[in-house]
């Protein structure tokens, strides 16, 4: 499989992968532009135009543009993250010029009528009150909010009430416009497609997209850390510790990501064994690195009950001070398997291969091969690994709890259990 590359006049990156025995494909243009690239009040602008891409253009009503995709048997969807946006769908083969046409269609002439505007932004209202009902999903809003404090990268992509209930349809098309050119968008295909034909069809239909964006570039990220905490009436706590993290295109993103499934990747992890079923302090535990352009967060979440947050914490710890003095080579090898076998299992859905080489295009500029993310797998170390675990756990942390949290150990004593309270960081968190 090879992922042919185009590029249009306008500076439209074209590029799609044929999947053998596939019938359908998955098809998208991605913007290098999410909730990150909101200016102050702007909060929430990005994700709003999501939910208002397919709220009708100027030739297609909404019923249109759903029932024309349905009535081929496809789909259509779009997604805000922090740092891009994307325009979605799957169809059979012989659908792909109406999905391209749609999905043109939606970029260049969405009117945002204010009526359904109204109507979304209510929707959205009830999206902001439903993840404030979800302890597991606001504490990962205070966590960002906390280690990035006053910048946008740490902002909710959903934006507030406020800002939601302000923003109109000329707002919405201002955004767009600035933010969405062709040199900062990529068109792409996996599946049943074919290169040629491809690139003719998005050239017909997006070929006159305008070539410039006239984004400034967001401000750079600064993490903070600190410690947020929010008691609530609740049956268990959920929790969330992270430190500073390392971003795409720095040399230790992989290594970060192999050492997030070592501590809490599965069930054999590290955290897993150790604090759920030794021990049975919590129900879930789990360890994640995010990466951005320009920076990341590497974090564990745990989910536990009251009685046993004042245990959870230390043992937590204990584990960060030994990723710090000895991983195995047994373990790194089981990380790497699951990484891989994860890298081929996506490869083998076309909107996740689609989604991919979207993503490798906007950070990178290129596709990159599965054979050499193989060999950035093969070159870790456990030394390696060891000495980032020491690097990691030695930045100020961030704790953000919600629930019946009043055992928490406070921040202070947090910091004095990490790794690096014996380098300095207890005399920089305070």
């Amino acid at each position: 499989m090879t992922v042919e590359v185009s590029r249009l006049a306008n500076g439209l990156t074209v590029a799609t992968e044929k999947l053998p025995a596939v019938e359908s494909v998955a098809l998208g243009v991605w913007v290098k532009s999410g909730a990150r690239n909101e200016r102050d009040d702007e909060h929430g602008i990005a994700h709003l135009i999501e939910h208002m891409a397919f709220k009708g253009t100027s030739s297609r009503t909404a019923f249109q543009i759903a029932s024309q995709i349905e009535n081929v048997g496809g789909e259509i969807n779009a997604a805000t993250s922090v740092e891009t946006t994307s325009f979605y769908a799957r169809v059979l083969a012989a659908d792909v010029p109406l999905a391209v046409d749609m999905l043109a269609d939606i970029l260049q002439d969405s009117t945002f009528d204010p009526a359904e505007l109204e109507r979304e932004q209510h929707v959205i209202l009830q999206e902001i009150g439903a993840a404030h009902d979800t302890p597991d999903d606001v504490v990962f809003d205070h966590f960002t909010e906390t280690a990035f404090r006053h910048q946008a990268l740490g902002r909710s992509i959903l934006g507030t009430p406020e800002t939601v209930k302000s923003f109109t349809s000329k707002q919405l098309h201002a955004f767009m416009e600035r933010q969405y050119g062709a040199d900062r968008m990529v068109v792409v295909a996996a599946g049943d497609v074919d290169h040629e034909a491809f690139v003719r069809v998005v050239e017909e239909k997006l070929g006159g997209f305008r070539s410039k964006s006239d984004s400034t570039i967001p401000q750079y990220a600064h993490y903070v850390g600190g410690d947020f905490r929010q008691g609530r009436d609740l049956m268990d706590a959920q929790i969330v510790l992270g430190f500073e993290g390392r971003a795409y295109h720095v040399r230790d993103f992989y290594a970060s990501q192999v050492l997030s499934m070592i501590l809490g990747g599965g069930m054999s992890s590290r955290l897993f064994q150790e604090v759920r079923e030794k021990r049975g302090l919590c129900y879930s535990i789990y360890a994640f690195h995010w990466g951005f352009s320009d920076t990341g967060i590497f974090g564990l979440h745990a989910a536990t009950g009251e009685t046993d947050i004042h245990k959870l914490i230390p043992v937590i710890a204990q584990e960060l001070h030994r990723t710090t003095e000895h991983i195995g080579q047994e373990e790194l090898d089981r990380a790497r398997a699951q990484y891989r076998a994860g890298l081929i299992m996506s490869a083998e859905s076309p909107a996740s291969r689609a989604s991919q080489i979207a993503r490798q295009l906007l950070l990178f500029g290129r596709p990159i091969m599965r054979e050499e993310l193989s060999d950035r797998l093969a070159a870790l170390t456990v030394e390696r690994l060891t000495d980032l675990s020491g690097r990691l756990f030695s930045t100020r942390p961030t704790l953000a709890a919600v629930g019946p949290v009043g055992t928490l150990p406070a921040y202070d004593h947090v910091v004095d259990a990490l790794p690096g309270a014996s380098s300095g960081l207890r005399r920089a968190a305070s």
